[in-house]
Formats: structure tokens, C-alpha cells, sequence
């Protein structure tokens, strides 16, 4: 309601004025009752109708009504005593105090409303009784029946009131959540995708510069005495660089790695091996065990890429001579091992990943493996090579892993 402040249950305007219009037409009924029935005090009743009407009308005027309950109850008081003069000396005066209980609920504190209620309804009563000089128990029944009304009336409106506010603040809080969670979910979208790119580029783009790097360094030992081993090793190194441009435009438009096109996982490696052994002092060779069966794209990846990394390694680090690639399919699973006679490590004595030196070849296998549901297990020791190897549940290519496809 806009007279009042602090308030409990807002109401619309047009109830606003509903009321307004109600205790005015009430006030107005007794001083033209007294008017037209030429009652004794006519005159009195009519301007202490007008003063009711008048102080009624300031409190919508107020600010302080409107803010403050102090103010409120104030004014109250104020209508109410006059409403008592006007009923001391007219009858129709008990009219008014059914819109009067709808102000006292609606603008008091709880308790103080309903004693408010109950001493308007008392003096309404008292009032209409000694204007009969009479009092029955049917004199009450208006008064008293008016007051359970509006009290049935207020607080019925003021627990649904509170019932929406609790749903709406349900709402709202259902709403900030479910925008938290979709913020997190894209946080965690962005962060697995940015894994996933750098798995792609530590196993695709930074092992091909690795082997270009190691190609032109071969180059430049053999320019001058052995020009033609030179001129084979910067052609080797082009091809390197053409492979390396192919690997990333595809991984730009994240489609099938360029190796993996037109030919079979197991024929991949075998041209892996193959290109492998021509451009390092390395003689890598692929092996082939048990029956094929369909593998989902994810798997193909991962084990291509997998495979990529351990040679790329193996180039790099072990000095090794030769490098044994098996893939092996093993009923309900699949198994990588490769495997070379390298100058092997301490596993437990690995560098942490850094970014400038390299060092997430592990890393990105592991991550790559337990993304689909199997296992890595690196064996070695200094001066015994190294032994890596993958295993794989298999999955029929409907299953195929989200991280494989566009």
C-alpha cells in the first residue's frame, strides 16, 4: 500500500485506493446521515467527519508514514481518536472501523495490529450499545465478525506473500547456481581443450621440429666432407617440414591426424617405423600380433601419438640403435610396446615438465592413457634401454572418445 511504510505485504494500487475510497464513503455516509435524518450535534458530526477524512488524507502525504512504523502507528493513533469522537456521537460511525482493522494489520507489527483490531472492535461495540442504551450479543457479532475477517483476510495474504518471496529467492538462488555451474563447466571445457591442444602439439608439431632440428644439425656435420649426405639429410629435413605443415593444418581444423588417412593404426606405425629408421641413426621396427578388430578413433589417436613421442624420445635422449614398435590385440584389449637398446634412465629421478626444455612426453602419454580408461607403464635403468607400454580397453567405434572428434 503506498501509505504506508515499513510494511509487511505490499499491496496494488487500485486496493490502495479501494480503501481510501471505502473509509471516505463511510465518512461520508454518517455525516449525511446526520444531515438528512437532522440529528442533534448535525453540524458537529459533520466537521468531525471532515477532520477523520482530513487527517486520514495526510498520511499518504507523509514520507515519513511510508518509512517508518513509529510514523505509522502515530498516525494511526491520530485517525483513530478522531474516528472515536465521531463515534460518540453518531452510530454510523461503526462503519468505519472495518476498513481501520485492514490499516492496523496491514501498517503495525503482528501483535500490535491484532491488539489494535481488538480495541477497535471493543470500542465499536461499546459505541453502538450506548447509542441503543441497550447491549445484546447481536450487537457484537458485526464489529467482532469484521475484525476475524480482516485478520483471516491479512494474514492469509501476508503467509502467501511470504510463501512467494520464499519461492522467488528459490528461483533466483536455482538460477545463480545453474550460472555458476555453466561457468564452471566452460571453465572446465577451456582447460581440458587447452590439455588436449598441447598434447596435440608436444606430439605432433614439437616432435617434428625436434626431428627437423636433428636432421639440419646432421646436415651441417656431413656439408663438408660429404655433400651428398648433406643434400639427403635437407631433403629429409624438407619432407619433415612438409609432414609437419600437413599435422598442422589438421590440428588447426582438429580433424584425423594426416598419418591415420586412408590406411589402418597398425599400417600407420609401420610408416612411422619406417620414416623413422630413414631420417635417424635409428632402425625402429613394427610388429603385429593377433587378430584385428575395430578400434574407435580415440584409441587410434592416442596410440599413434603415443608411439610418435616414445621414437621421438628415443632419437633424442636414449643414443639408441634399434627400436622395437608391437601392437598387439589382446581379445578385450589392445597393447603398445616400444621398446629400444638405449642408454636408459632412472624412472624415479624424471625432471619435473618445463615448458622451455621440453619434458612433457610422459606427461601427455599418461594423460592421454587414463582419458581412456588404460594403463602406461614405463620400465628402465641406466644402461639397459627402455621398455614402454600402453594398454587399452577395447571399445567398438560407436564408443569412440569426444577428445577425437571435431
Amino acid at each position: 500500500m503506498n501509505t504506508a511504510a515499513p510494511v509487511l505485504t505490499p499491496t496494488t494500487r487500485a486496493l490502495a485506493w479501494c480503501l481510501h475510497l471505502l473509509i471516505i464513503g463511510l465518512l461520508a455516509l454518517a455525516a449525511g446521515r446526520a444531515v438528512t435524518d437532522d440529528r442533534p450535534h448535525a453540524g458537529l458530526i459533520v466537521g468531525v467527519a471532515a477532520t477523520c477524512g482530513l487527517v486520514y488524507a495526510v498520511g499518504p502525504l507523509l514520507p515519513g508514514v511510508r518509512r517508518s512504523r513509529r510514523a505509522a502507528a502515530l498516525w494511526l493513533a491520530a485517525v483513530g481518536v478522531v474516528w472515536l469522537v465521531l463515534l460518540a456521537l453518531s452510530p454510523d460511525a461503526v462503519w468505519v472501523a472495518f476498513p481501520l482493522y485492514f490499516l492496523q494489520l496491514h501498517l503495525l507489527p503482528r501483535r500490535a495490529g491484532l491488539a489494535a483490531v481488538a480495541a477497535t472492535a471493543a470500542a465499536a461495540i461499546a459505541g453502538f450499545a450506548a447509542h441503543q442504551h441497550s447491549f445484546s450479543p447481536a450487537m457484537a457479532i458485526g464489529p467482532a465478525l469484521g475484525a476475524a475477517v480482516a485478520v483471516a483476510v491479512v494474514w492469509g495474504y501476508q503467509a502467501l506473500y511470504r510463501e512467494s518471496e520464499h519461492r522467488r529467492r528459490l528461483i533466483e538462488e536455482l538460477t545463480t547456481t545453474r550460472a555458476d555451474l555453466a561457468a564452471a563447466q566452460h571453465t572446465a571445457g577451456v582447460l581440458a581443450e587447452r590439455d588436449r591442444l598441447a598434447r596435440e602439439i608436444h606430439d605432433t608439431l614439437a616432435q617434428g621440429f625436434s626431428s627437423i632440428q636433428l636432421l639440419l644439425r646432421a646436415a651441417e656435420r656431413a656439408l663438408p666432407n660429404a655433400p651428398e649426405n648433406a643434400a639427403r639429410y635437407v631433403d629429409q629435413a624438407r619432407q619433415a617440414a612438409v609432414d609437419n605443415l600437413a599435422e598442422a593444418r589438421r590440428l588447426v581444423a582438429a580433424l584425423t591426424p594426416p598419418t591415420l588417412e586412408g590406411t589402418t593404426l597398425a599400417g600407420a606405425l609401420e610408416r612411422l617405423c619406417t620414416t623413422t629408421s630413414n631420417r635417424h641413426r635409428l632402425t625402429a621396427r613394427f610388429h603385429l600380433t593377433g587378430d584385428l578388430a575395430p578400434l574407435a578413433t580415440a584409441h587410434e589417436v592416442a596410440l599413434l601419438r603415443i608411439a610418435q613421442s616414445a621414437l621421438a624420445n628415443t632419437v633424442r635422449h636414449a643414443e639408441a640403435t634399434t627400436a622395437e614398435v608391437t601392437l598387439s590385440y589382446l581379445g578385450d584389449r589392445i597393447a603398445l610396446d616400444v621398446v629400444d637398446d638405449g642408454r636408459g634412465f632412472d624412472p624415479a629421478r624424471l625432471p619435473a615438465p618445463d615448458p622451455e626444455a621440453g619434458g612433457f612426453g610422459l606427461t601427455a602419454m599418461r594423460a592421454r592413457v587414463q582419458a581412456l580408461g588404460g594403463t602406461l607403464t614405463v620400465a628402465s635403468a641406466p644402461g639397459h634401454g627402455t621398455a614402454l607400454a600402453v594398454q587399452l580397453p577395447l571399445t567398438p567405434p560407436a564408443e569412440t572418445d569426444p577428445e577425437a572428434r571435431p
